[in-house]
């Protein structure tokens, strides 16, 4: 099945896809935010039209793993994008993963205005990749 993972900012939304196989994520898009509910609904829209079968949500998790304000911001989102599709959300953390993001990014490159552009789909790419690797990992 597709999974589709966000990577939840208080401007962007980024937007990952797996494969059908759910081996590869694939960097998708990034949504600039333009508020809750209109941002639910285009994730919601977005999941349909990909038939997604899981959305995977980063945790922006503190470094110690405890919750701040942006991992409520996740989960509030999380709970309010569940009520609007027939699919399951489930949570990855998400430590670093704007830091790797950067770094794969500087190292390609690319320009700081085109980083903005990218950064957060990519922040999106590896928590899917996180979460495939674990459930693979899981499996064997």
């Amino acid at each position: 099945m597709k999974i589709v993972a966000l990577d939840i900012g208080t401007v962007r939304i980024g937007i990952a896809t797996s494969d059908i196989m759910e081996i590869i994520a694939s960097a998708y898009e990034t949504y600039r935010r333009k508020n809750e509910s209109a941002d639910v609904l285009y994730i919601a829209n977005l999941v349909r039209n990909l038939d997604a079968g899981l959305v995977v949500i980063g945790l922006p998790l503190k470094m110690d793993g405890s919750e701040g304000q942006s991992v409520q911001m996740a989960k509030r989102f999380g709970s309010l994008l569940e009520k609007e599709i027939s699919v399951p959300v489930c949570y990855q953390d998400e430590r670093l993963s704007t830091v790797s993001a950067e770094r794969v990014l500087i190292e390609s490159g690319m320009r700081r205005e085109k980083r903005k552009e990218k950064i957060d789909s990519l922040a999106a790419t590896f928590i899917l990749q996180t979460y495939l690797d674990k459930k693979k990992n899981l499996k064997v």
